[in-house]
């Protein structure tokens, strides 16, 4: 288990702007979206209810906690909260357990280039710590200063928080991170805790913003490019264009 227990003392090498890199887990460095819709349709097929796929882009990417509220809310389920959290929770594992969870395009390449280059790299989402547990089998511990997940913190994504107590974790100012998100939700987070944000977009489409840029996949993100969009805004203006293409 990776503990997230603070991490001081970290810091970029010398003259390197870029502080940190702080990087989303589901739909992001691991292809398992479709794993967690997996898991809630079969649980709440075993309480009687077919999910309508209209609902699966209110609910992927989002706090468990809000997910599978709005689920109850539509389906009028008289089970609780904390049954079918966890009951969601054991589905996900048992399916993981059966499929494995493919990494997205990329996602390798990029996590062992930060490693190279020595960029402080954590780990951040709103899924529950027994989840990336699991996941950091695929995703592998040694990649990250720490992780922290969603049930860890008293307010996870889309508020702050999260990247917040990240970049505290690490030493960084939060400007001078990059967040690596691909939902709505996620992005929201890291840039209202005033990071630059790269987004590689999953299920619902995201739009570049100033401090956000949009990529295809993470095939398109390495350490050089993500050094650009806090060293200088002209570097950031001609990679977004390159990225984008």
């Amino acid at each position: 288990m990776t503990s997230s227990i603070p991490v001081t003392a970290t810091r970029p090498a010398y003259g390197q702007e870029l502080q940190a890199v702080l990087l989303d887990m589901d739909g992001t460095l691991v292809d398992t979206e479709g794993i967690w819709w997996a898991a809630e349709t079969g649980v709440f097929a075993d309480l009687g209810h077919v999910l309508d796929e209209v609902h699966k882009s209110v609910v992927v990417g989002g706090p468990m906690a809000r997910s599978v509220g709005h689920l109850m809310e539509v389906t009028g389920t008289t089970a609780t909260l904390a049954e079918l959290m966890v009951a969601i929770d054991t589905r996900f594992e048992e399916l993981i357990e059966q499929r494995g969870a493919p990494l997205m395009p990329g996602a390798r390449r990029l996590l062992t280039e930060l490693a190279a280059h020595g960029v402080p790299t954590a780990l951040v989402s709103a899924s529950h710590r027994r989840t990336i547990d699991a996941m950091l089998r695929t995703l592998g511990a040694e990649n990250f200063a720490f992780t922290l997940a969603g049930d860890e913190i008293g307010r996870t994504k889309p508020h702050p928080d999260p990247y917040l107590t990240a970049a505290r974790r690490l030493g960084a100012d939060p400007a001078h991170c990059v967040v690596v998100e691909d939902t709505v939700t996620g992005v929201a987070s890291g840039e209202a805790a005033g990071c630059h944000v790269v987004a590689v977009p999953s299920l619902v489409p995201i739009t570049a913003a100033p401090r956000r840029t949009v990529v295809g996949s993470l095939g398109q993100v390495d350490v050089p490019f993500l050094r650009s969009l806090i060293g200088g805004s002209a570097a950031a203006d001609v990679n977004m264009d390159l990225h984008r293409g």
